[in-house]
């Protein structure tokens, strides 16, 4: 009876002891269950769960939603679509469901707003956004504002905005990037949305121009959720570590060691970083008080010096940058343009040339040197000389060759600007210029083919129709010239030096000039003749036919010391051969080669009309130059000589208008004007 009794009470003892034990592993296992997955994401485990899952999977403060086979979390009444979950980094990245990555019309329709989320009941509960976004806010306002710290979006958005945040047509539209103070708007500009991008999505590069801003806000941004795991933290803050990893800072560290309005340490932080410190070593030796004032003086005055050292820094900076003798330029830099290549350092550039070490030529307006990339690709660098007209040359480079990207367009890669040092940066192109191949020496360089020089000719032509239609503004380069094309590995040309550039609006038929510029014996006859005819892209299309004839002649149209008086000027003298029915000498040319170049000739004719009106355009050009030579008509007879030439109307100004009157005379003694560069605007 007694040995029933005892097993009674052991199966009893069991069963409470196996009770128990169920106990404790469901609360061991509470919240934790097996992986969900919705979509893409195929990892939601603790602390997230799906509203579908068990009630004891997850935190309630985590739930997610799936709709439509796409995870779906909810922040302050809006939903976002998530991207990843990074266990290892307690993150989450989720995006706005109104953005597409392949779709560049798409736009957020969600808003969360600075103030909104700061005035959030505890808003680091669940998610933290402030420690790894940036805020990016869509402004509009009724008046154009100058100011660094807005980017015009309209030239990218104007056919792209939502009606989320759409400004009325007759506002100006600005992105506003990062945290600045609410003083930088305008009283009259309005907030129409505010988006967050993450802050480690390529670096601050990607944030530069509109499109990279997209990208940017279509891959997401992230939410920090170690608020769960901060709970143990009873005292002090929670903070990660080198390996992501939460840990417990102590509290000393959680004072605030600068005053937020004056930049300054404040004394009562100190006091507190040099007694708790104490505290803390009191609790080994007697001696520790000394000890620990002494450590956190040595601390303080550390600090003390190295704020006097980023003052004395700050005011260094802004003394260099109010005494530069180029604003304009400065001005120019820091406008939200949001197309410029890569600024470089003044020591950046000494690097990439090995000071200046390989000198490739030498021009009017700077000295260019061969260099080298960190990353490998080889450069020419462009050393500015002393500014003709404070610096507008740099200017015009920056805005105009700084937003093209063309097959026959040099690529500008960057560019110096360091007080009254400046640079430009170009790619690199080993065939030289194209002015040592059509005026060669016999020694220097091999000789090219028709057939190259044809092609040569097409993709110049190419270029400059790009420049009069291709971009969102007309281009006009006013310097075409053998010396500013240049020639890359394959012999494809490359238009440069946009020194004298200006960009028009394209629906500017007639553009307006003070005074003549560009270089003799290429400049069109309306720059300093006002009779004939407006300034146009027809100027340009002059400069080119002037190059094709030397490109077909191999000479310069103006060279008295060839042996026949009568070829001294070489487009009177092929026009003349042309009208008489004569062939022209090309040496030991075959069939087709004379057809393609006299082809190039009869079209250098009608680009050099002296008449704006009866030249063609750059875009018919280059259909003469690709279609049947055989059915080209000749031009009329373009002016050639001083005494055809119409007298010349003197400008508005002064000692500027008796230059300009000066320019036209072709003297038969200048044998090098083709090398003056003039630039009198």
């Amino acid at each position: 009876m007694s040995q029933a009794k005892l097993s009674i009470a052991s199966l009893l003892v069991l069963v409470l002891v196996l009770a128990g034990l169920a106990t404790s592993c469901e609360a061991t296992n509470n919240h934790h269950c097996n992986p969900s997955s919705c979509g893409d994401i195929r990892n939601i485990s603790y602390p997230f769960r799906l509203k579908e899952d068990p009630i004891h999977c997850g935190d309630p403060s985590y739930e997610l939603a799936c709709e439509n086979n796409r995870t779906i979390v909810n922040l302050f009444l809006q939903k976002y679509y998530v991207q990843e979950i990074i266990y290892e980094k307690y993150l989450m990245r989720v995006v706005d469901p109104g953005l597409d990555e392949a779709n560049c019309s798409s736009f957020p329709i969600n808003t969360l707003e600075y103030d909104e989320l700061q005035m959030a009941d505890n808003p680091q509960d669940a998610y933290d956004i402030f420690y790894t976004n940036i805020p990016v806010l869509f402004i509009s306002c009724p008046a154009p504002v100058r100011s660094p710290f807005f980017s015009d979006i309209m030239a990218f958005c104007r056919n792209h905005m939502s009606s989320n945040f759409s400004s009325p047509t007759n506002n100006h539209s600005y992105l506003l990037f990062g945290n600045h103070e609410v003083s930088v708007l305008n009283d009259s500009c309005a907030v129409n949305m505010a988006a967050w991008i993450t802050k480690d999505f390529g670096g601050r590069k990607a944030y530069t121009s509109p499109a990279g801003l997209y990208d940017a806000l279509a891959y997401g941004f992230l939410l920090d959720w170690r608020g769960i795991y901060c709970q143990q933290c009873s005292s002090g803050f929670c903070d990660r570590d080198v390996n992501d990893s939460i840990r417990c800072s102590p509290k000393y560290w959680q004072c605030e060691l600068l005053h937020p309005s004056t930049f300054r340490p404040t004394f009562e932080c100190l006091k507190e970083i040099w007694y708790q410190q104490v505290e803390f070593l009191n609790q080994y030796t007697a001696i520790s008080r000394e000890l620990g004032i002494l450590i956190g003086m040595c601390l303080a005055g550390r600090f003390l010096l190295g704020v006097l050292f980023l003052f004395a820094l700050i005011i260094y900076k802004m003394r260099r940058s109010h005494l530069s003798m180029y604003e304009n330029i400065e001005d120019f830099l820091q406008s939200p343009n949001n197309l410029m290549p890569v600024r470089y350092a003044y020591s950046d550039i000494r690097k990439m040339t090995n000071n200046f070490k390989d000198k490739l030529g030498e021009g009017g307006y700077g000295t260019v040197f061969k260099g080298k990339l960190r990353s490998g690709p080889l450069v020419a660098v462009k050393m500015l000389g002393k500014s003709k007209a404070n610096g507008q040359e740099f200017i015009s480079e920056v805005a105009t060759i700084g937003r093209i990207h063309h097959a026959n367009v040099v690529k500008l890669i960057g560019f110096c600007f360091e007080g009254s040092k400046r640079a430009l940066v170009y790619e690199f192109m080993p065939n030289g210029s194209l002015e040592k191949y059509i005026f060669r020496k016999e020694t220097e360089t091999a000789s090219l083919s028709c057939e190259k020089l044809f092609d040569i000719a097409l993709g110049i032509a190419k270029g400059i129709d790009y420049l009069h239609r291709g971009c969102e503004m007309q281009i006009l380069h006013f310097d075409i010239k053998p010396h500013n094309i240049l020639l890359d590995e394959h012999f494809a040309p490359k238009l440069s030096d946009f020194g004298l550039a200006k960009l028009y609006p394209t629906e500017n038929s007639i553009v307006s000039l003070t005074a003549a510029r560009g270089t003799l014996g290429y400049m069109a006859p309306e720059l300093y003749y006002k009779n004939i005819g407006g300034v146009s892209y027809k100027a340009d299309v002059y400069s080119f036919g002037m190059l094709l004839l030397e490109m077909a002649g191999k000479r310069k149209n103006l060279n008295p010391l060839v042996e026949q008086r009568s070829q001294i000027y070489f487009p009177s003298w092929v026009y003349d051969q042309l009208s008489k029915g004569n062939s022209i000498e090309m040496g030991d040319a075959s069939e087709d080669e004379r057809k393609m170049l006299k082809k190039m000739i009869l079209v250098a004719l009608w680009c050099i009309q002296m008449k704006p009106i009866n030249r063609p355009s750059m875009n018919k050009v280059t259909e003469m130059l690709e279609g049947d030579g055989e059915l080209l008509e000749t031009p009329p007879k373009p002016f050639q000589n001083p005494d055809e030439m119409p007298a010349p109307e003197a400008e508005d100004g002064g000692n500027d208008a008796e230059e300009t009157t000066d320019f036209p005379q072709l003297q038969l003694d200048r044998v090098d004007s083709s090398d003056m560069s003039m630039d009198r605007d």
